[in-house]
């Protein structure tokens, strides 16, 4: 790992420290939670969509726990605005993982995931493809 990766390594304490699109959304479209069990995190995602139904317009988060699993859900937060849900949905670990930019150790890709598999599972849930009240990485 070279200076690159401190760099990475900064940017994933600064969202932890600092994050963005931290709270709740006031009218969110859809807004589901769920957990990563072995290391105790848990996230909230509210999603509020145009009215197209299909666009993100805006992403919140809220919840506790360690420095990857807030910086990834701030991170992320983020980077779906603008997307579509087929797009949120397509996404997988290794577009998280290069959102982050560092390896991330098979004990933390849990705490990686965690937002996207949360905002997936709601939008799946918005779109009668689901039915869960929280999702699990234990799933």
């Amino acid at each position: 790992m070279g200076m690159g990766s401190d760099m990475y390594r900064q940017q994933i304490l600064d969202h932890y420290k600092s994050p963005r699109n931290y709270g709740e959304l006031e009218d969110p479209t859809f807004t589901h939670v769920g957990e990563n069990p072995m290391c105790g995190d848990e996230i909230q995602m509210d999603v509020k969509l145009e009215d197209d139904e299909e666009t993100i317009k805006h992403v919140a988060f809220s919840g506790d726990g360690c420095a990857i699993s807030q910086a990834s859900a701030s991170m992320l937060s983020g980077k779906l605005a603008g997307k579509t849900i087929d797009e949120l949905l397509e996404m997988d670990r290794d577009d998280i993982v290069d959102m982050l930019g560092v390896e991330i150790s098979p004990m933390r890709i849990k705490c990686a995931v965690l937002a996207e598999k949360v905002a997936q599972d709601g939008a799946k849930i918005y779109r009668g493809e689901l039915d869960k009240s929280k999702t699990s990485t234990e799933d």
